[in-house]
């Protein structure tokens, strides 16, 4: 039985199933499972067509996440994405920090100065207690399922900083290809997830009242 369950919700990118398989299976041995949409008929096609574990529940990044973490049991999950490098030792890396305390650690993405610096992350190896606590306010967790996808992993770590839980491991790089470090080309996802930053970030100020009060919960 594997310790790791990667978790992949996937939107209209067929072309990364394979390479992204590759390279996860390269460096570490896991249960790999992608969540799609259940009218993606490209990528639902690719997926079975590679031997994919998938499903197929639909939703935002945050609710694909949810139902990933519903459907393993390993007891520790990557929070993940099809435009994703990993590089070798990361999984050791990252979970050379976990401890009774720190049930949560941010990988290095290699994106932002804010990543590079150990002050944010996107993308997280968890504990599965951890994942099965509640947002701020009781709503099913790790990811609150409010936003469309921008600043889900905001409040992640805002909380998981309140609970003492989180440790950002610079040393652990699961590099993001994203346009914004011309290591992908921009395309349809990318650009739907800016359309709605303007609303992701309004919700994140008004729940910020909330977890800064309810976090230890």
């Amino acid at each position: 039985m594997t310790q790791l369950a990667v978790l992949v919700p996937v939107l209209a990118r067929p072309h990364r199933v394979i390479p992204f398989l590759k390279a996860m299976n390269v460096t570490v041995d896991a249960t790999v499972l992608f969540i799609a949409d259940p009218d993606d008929t490209e990528e639902l096609d690719a997926l079975e067509a590679e031997g994919a574990e998938f499903i197929s529940p639909g939703g935002n990044y945050a609710s694909k996440i949810r139902a990933g973490i519903d459907a393993t049991t390993e007891p520790l999950i990557f929070t993940a994405a099809d435009d994703l490098l990993p590089h070798g030792g990361w999984f050791e890396t990252a979970k050379s920090y976990i401890t009774d305390e720190i049930q949560v650690v941010g990988t290095n993405d290699l994106c932002t100065a804010r990543v590079r610096s150990g002050e944010h992350s996107t993308h997280f190896l968890m504990t599965r207690e951890y994942a099965d606590l509640p947002c701020a306010g009781g709503a099913p967790g790790p990811f609150f399922q409010g936003y469309h996808h921008w600043y889900c992993d905001d409040e992640l770590v805002a909380t998981a900083r309140m609970r003492e839980a989180l440790h950002i491991a610079t040393d652990s790089v699961v590099e993001h290809l994203h346009p914004i470090t011309q290591s992908a080309p921009d395309d349809e996802t990318y650009i739907k997830g800016r359309s709605r930053s303007q609303e992701d970030r309004r919700t994140f100020r008004v729940r910020s009242h909330m977890w800064r009060h309810s976090a230890r919960g």
